[in-house]
């Protein structure tokens, strides 16, 4: 810990961070020169923690044993690397054996340039590189196709498809009634959460088609904390709006069938209730997921920042709340020890302490096993770095 706050000598350069970091340019420019698959990074540098060993366990032993298979998903905080940290674990897991497969459910979306490979096509793609299969694969939740399948759940389309429904009964009196449902604001803007839940269901539902069924690690990037929050949210929602629809519409369903049979429009399409409890099965099953921690694990990445480690343990406190397995803290981007520091590191080491103070401090956090994550002079892109940064984080 002292060696955070040493600074032994300020005459050299500014620009010359620290020794650790540099050594990682070296390593970068003589691992191009061999095949990536002899892995070149290995023992070239000894990248230090800023924890002791009794606190920074990364346990990835534990974590690559056994062939069952585990999901993993990483986030936190905007902009405090999630997507390198789950880059670089699919990385590790695939050199450990692992068929694996890394899903970026995040809106904007950086997976492909960390991996420098186009995977916005939709369909898993190979990973070069790695020892055992990995796959990686950018998903845009289709929120127009989400809400056309939530319209589609009501006869006739939307609210009025209900309401003319009703009044062809002598029930008109009844819908005007229940305007607490909300169904035309329901139809036209699907809840929060609502997309990223389909996106995984989807996932999981291709996962387990034969084509895919050998990936025994799944790894998650997952969007910034608040699209996190509010998919944990979700099934709350669910009990109470999509709960009051679908019983309406059950009460409703045999009346609806005997008039239109009547009339000679009956229509073949999918129960109408049918459609609701497919979005009900999507939110059950990844709810199922969260809550199992034999198949689930959550690992919040954040930075050595006041503003960061708070909204953290935010995450965190939620995290628990919901019951969602989370068991370790992944510290990114600490500044490595140094024989030399500069007036900028000794201040930037100052701040890093004082946020590391923080996690220890705080009742959730210090729960958590800490993983060290060093900051690197060289950006981490492509599978060569990332399997670096593998090596150095998850040990």
């Amino acid at each position: 810990m002292a060696a955070l706050l040493r600074c032994a000598s300020k005459s050299q350069s500014y620009t010359s961070l620290c020794d650790g970091t540099r050594r990682f340019t070296v390593a970068m420019a003589a691992a191009f020169s061999h095949p990536v698959n002899k892995r070149p990074f290995d023992n070239l540098i000894q990248v230090r923690s800023i924890s002791s060993p009794s606190v920074s366990l990364g346990g990835f032993s534990e974590m690559a044993l056994g062939n069952k298979r585990k999901y993993y998903m990483i986030g936190g905080k905007g902009g405090v690397g999630k997507t390198s940290c789950a880059a670089s674990l699919a990385v590790k897991f695939a050199n450990s054996g692992h068929p694996t497969i890394v899903i970026s459910t995040d809106p904007a979306h950086s997976l492909s340039d960390s991996f420098s490979q186009d995977l916005s096509g939709g369909d898993p793609v190979p990973v070069e590189g790695v020892d055992s299969p990995l796959y990686a694969l950018e998903i845009v939740p289709d929120k127009l196709k989400l809400k056309e399948d939530l319209q589609s759940s009501t006869q006739g389309g939307g609210s009025a498809g209900i309401k003319d429904l009703m009044d062809s009964m002598g029930l008109g009196a009844m819908f005007d009634q229940l305007g607490d449902l909300k169904f035309e604001e329901l139809m036209d803007n699907p809840p929060p959460g609502m997309d990223e839940i389909v996106a995984i269901s989807k996932v999981m539902g291709l996962l387990e088609s034969p084509s895919y069924s050998m990936f025994s690690r799944i790894v998650f990037d997952t969007a910034p904390t608040g699209h996190t929050l509010r998919l944990l949210s979700l099934p709350d929602f669910m009990d109470s709006s999509l709960g009051k629809m679908m019983k309406l519409q059950k009460k409703l369903a045999s009346a609806s069938a005997a008039i239109k049979s009547v009339l000679g429009k009956q229509e073949k399409q999918l129960d109408t209730p049918d459609q609701l409890e497919l979005l009900w099965g999507c939110t059950r099953k990844v709810r199922d997921l969260f809550h199992d921690p034999d198949a689930m694990e959550f690992i919040i990445v954040t930075i050595p920042t006041v503003m960061a480690v708070s909204e953290s343990a935010r995450l965190c406190r939620s995290l628990r709340k919901e019951n969602v397995p989370t068991r370790r803290l992944l510290l990114n981007q600490v500044l490595p020890p140094s024989s030399s520091d500069c007036k900028f590191c000794a201040m930037k080491r100052k701040e890093q302490m004082n946020a590391l103070n923080l996690v220890r401090n705080d009742p959730e956090l210090s729960r958590l096993s800490l993983i060290d994550a060093t900051l690197f002079d060289a950006e981490i892109r492509g599978v060569p770095a990332l399997n670096f940064m593998g090596n150095s984080i998850w040990k």
